[in-house]
């Protein structure tokens, strides 16, 4: 009974582990991205970063574009479509007849993928009525009446068939491989399993060059000879899969392979061969570190195991999975390479908005100049009118200016912390990095929902300053302790502060002053209030400014000074944008302490 008891909650912890559970008889079909798919999806989306960044409309299109292609390839046919409504958006605003064509067609192979018809078949027919070449209309017009017909396998057969000739006239590989692909599913529907075998065999010449597709073919042959009951032909395919898999050390396929060959194994009656693949797929995945093949192969035993009474070894699986469990955990790099790319998918949505409003400063401005043009002869009656309009534009552009410099702190912030993930991961202090990264995350979206604000409220500005020391803290954890002090007579939710400009401050105060300290320092922040003004003290026992200046490199001196220089620049700013009387002063403590005391002086302000 206990036995029973203990293997229930095993069972139990692992699918709430691992969701998707699976059984022996029938393991799941959906792919996992290779390591090589996701290095590609983390270019393409560093570059559209990038050409966001330069506002590059042709490099941000090709970008989208090429994004989009990715995440197609990999099967995530949700963010493919996504992309490319992007990527024609923008080639629609550049006039770009070709492009536009061409990713018209994808967004219809993506939304198709999806089993959304009437938006593929649209978009087939738009693509077709976009091009100024017969052959390339005649496709995407076959294509739109395949989908018109998907009650009618036989007569999509027609269609499919003028597509392959198309295709090979205009010596298209990739596509003649897709449309034999999609005439085997459609013999399929028409119940003709020898001709679908035959257009797989023939869509595997055309991808021969792609050992990914090929081995996906390979598997799609597999299963029909299982759907034929062929099993001994289906685990030829398979096993001839595993040989080529083990040649090329692909570890992925290897043990999917294995997995269906266990799968084959189970149809076929002979359990203990099953059971061998199963064992074999999981040991490889526990070697190089895949969590969710582990979860599926583990998954898969067990449930044999209970199906058929033997505890005794269902048991011994779980203690071995547990006693592995942070290892695997450790070795798999997933978990930080899914939290890298979301930092740069809000990256991508950041520079997406701030693109929205440069592009709305230009088209004002040149709307402004062409009203200057067309005005010269009414100069003086429009004169009130023109200063009102210049006097906004001048406005508007110490605001550009104030969030330009609120930016350009950002960049070095964002370096140092991602050196010290490298660092943690470095040293093998994995679950230090997923923890850093973890708040790391919640402080830049807190970073980015404020960026576009000039004054926070002062509770806002407390967590977030609070979070950053957190994370400066678990950093240099040995080199000192912080306080937070706000005065008990301050309304935290209704005053507002300065935004940006004690972040700042603090970071010099860590990484200039207390950092060097032998010992451990003590960093202060205190929030005072008096005579209907708020002072903010930020005091620390580190080195002092003059001894940190000898022992800085030219070009921390150069940073220290931009640094100091950008947050006095901010400070003029909102003097000149808000009329409000900042003060702001750095003063060395005297011998015999040492440290460094900053003082902002700001006016109490419970509204802008």
């Amino acid at each position: 009974m206990k036995r029973h008891l203990l293997l229930g909650f095993g069972l139990l912890f692992l699918l709430l582990l691992f969701p998707q559970g699976i059984t022996a008889q029938a393991l799941p079909e959906k792919k996992m991205e290779s390591s090589k798919s996701k290095a590609k999806i983390s270019k393409a989306a560093e570059d559209l970063s990038k050409s966001l960044d330069e506002n590059d409309e042709s490099k941000i299109a090709a970008n989208y574009e090429k994004l989009a292609n990715e995440f197609l390839n990999n099967g995530d046919n949700a963010k493919a479509e996504e992309y490319y409504k992007r990527a024609l958006n923008t080639y629609a605003k550049l006039k770009l007849a070709e492009d536009k064509t061409r990713v018209t067609r994808s967004l219809a192979k993506a939304q198709e993928n999806q089993k959304n018809f009437d938006s593929a078949i649209k978009n087939y027919e738009a693509a077709g009525s976009l091009t100024k070449d017969a052959a390339e209309e005649k496709i995407n017009l076959n294509d739109a009446n395949r989908l018109k017909n998907q009650s009618d396998p036989a007569s999509q057969t027609n269609y499919v068939d003028s597509n392959i000739e198309l295709f090979k006239r205009e010596k298209k590989s990739q596509e003649v491989k897709e449309a034999y692909v999609q005439k085997a599913q459609n013999s399929l529907d028409l119940k003709d399993k020898k001709e679908a075998i035959e257009s797989y065999k023939k869509a595997l010449v055309y991808a021969k060059d792609k050992p990914e597709e090929v081995v996906k073919i390979k598997n799609e042959i597999a299963k029909v000879y299982v759907a034929d009951n062929q099993f001994d032909k289906a685990l030829s395919i398979n096993q001839k899969l595993l040989a080529d898999a083990k040649t090329n050390n692909d570890y992925t396929t290897e043990i999917k392979q294995l997995q269906s060959i266990a799968s084959l194994y189970f149809e076929k009656q002979e359990p203990q061969k099953a059971i061998s693949s199963l064992k074999e797929a999981y040991d490889l995945s526990f070697q190089k570190g895949n969590s969710a093949e582990a979860k599926k192969s583990l998954s898969s035993l067990i449930k044999y195991y209970k199906t058929k009474g033997e505890d005794k070894e269902s048991m011994a699986l779980y203690e071995q999975f547990f006693d592995n469990f942070e290892k695997l955990i450790k070795s798999d790099t997933t978990l930080i390479d899914a939290k890298t790319f979301q930092i740069t998918e809000d990256k991508i949505r950041q520079l997406e908005k701030e693109k929205v409003l440069k592009d709305e400063l230009i088209s004002k401005k040149n709307t402004f100049n062409y009203f200057l043009l067309g005005s010269v002869g009414l100069l003086l009656l429009l004169f009130f009118f023109i200063a009102k309009a210049l006097y906004s534009i001048k406005i508007k552009n110490k605001e550009i200016a104030l969030q330009s410099l609120r930016r350009e702190m950002n960049p070095h912030f964002i370096f140092n912390s991602l050196n010290s993930v490298n660092q943690f991961i470095a040293e093998n202090k994995e679950l230090e990095a997923n923890k850093y990264l973890t708040s790391y995350s919640n402080l830049m979206r807190n970073m980015m929902e404020n960026s576009n604000k000039d004054f926070i409220s002062l509770d806002k500005e407390v967590e977030q300053l609070k979070k950053y020391l957190d994370l400066e803290h678990l950093r240099f954890q040995d080199k000192f302790d912080f306080e937070i002090v706000v005065d008990d007579s301050l309304d935290a939710e209704r005053v507002l502060v300065p935004n940006m400009i004690i972040q700042p401050n603090l970071e010099n105060a860590i990484w200039h002053g207390l950092r060097y300290l032998e010992k451990k320092g003590f960093l202060s922040l205190r929030f005072e209030y008096k005579n209907k003004k708020i002072n903010v003290f930020i005091e620390d026992n580190g080195i002092g400014l003059t001894k940190s200046r000898e022992l800085k490199t030219t070009n921390q001196k150069i940073y220290e000074s931009r640094g100091l220089n950008n947050t006095k620049e901010r400070i003029d700013l909102l003097n000149e944008l808000y009329k409000k009387d900042i003060v702001f002063t750095i003063l060395e403590k005297g011998l015999p302490e040492s440290g460094t005391i900053v003082q902002i002086v700001f006016p109490l302000i419970d509204k802008i």
